[in-house]
């Protein structure tokens, strides 16, 4: 049985900042729960086209790019789940796709998705996130996504709200303007 999940964060930061961050690969453990441990063990990059004009990112996750991480299911237990996710969609600035290819779901799309949003004056960025995943295992799998799957990713979305402007704050996933190398906040 299809999930459908879809979560909404402003950060008053500007599109391209924050899009710098996502599309960076290695910023994802990051923005995942500390209790998780979660690590990349293999990344196989894929630029993506460089259709913005002079804008280069360092390390954006084109379509082709296959990220493994592993993480902990359970905080308590040293026991490691793999995911292997592969990137679908790319268009700069605005949004990018993973799919699972392997891992704990019976299907994953996660697409990513970057407006921009001002708040009280001030102009920021709303990150959305829409998630469509299956658990599989049948009535199992239903009863565990009723019990704690779905919370646990409510949960996880909930500690990134928390922890992003933080972690945008610290110019972590800058863009450089190609023609005078500097960074651009």
């Amino acid at each position: 049985m299809p999930h459908h999940l879809q979560f909404g964060d402003w950060v008053p930061f500007p599109v391209p900042h924050v899009f710098a961050f996502f599309s960076n690969p290695e910023n994802l453990p990051r923005i995942m729960p500390a209790a998780t441990e979660t690590r990349i063990d293999k990344l196989h990059l894929v630029p993506p086209s460089s259709s913005t004009g002079s804008l280069h990112f360092l390390k954006a996750a084109g379509v082709g790019t296959i990220i493994t991480t592993s993480f902990r299911l359970f905080p308590l237990l040293s026991l490691r789940a793999k995911w292997v996710a592969r990137i679908t969609e790319f268009e700069w600035n605005h949004h990018f796709a993973d799919v699972q290819q392997r891992g704990p779901f019976k299907r994953w799309h996660h697409r990513h998705e970057f407006v921009t949003d001002n708040r009280d004056g001030i102009d920021g960025t709303l990150v959305r996130d829409v998630i469509e995943y299956e658990v599989g295992f049948g009535p199992l799998g239903a009863l565990g996504d009723k019990l704690c799957i779905a919370r646990g990713i409510c949960d996880a979305f909930a500690q990134r709200q928390k922890i992003l402007p933080q972690l945008l704050s610290e110019k972590q996933g800058l863009y450089f303007d190609g023609s005078t190398n500097t960074a651009v906040p």
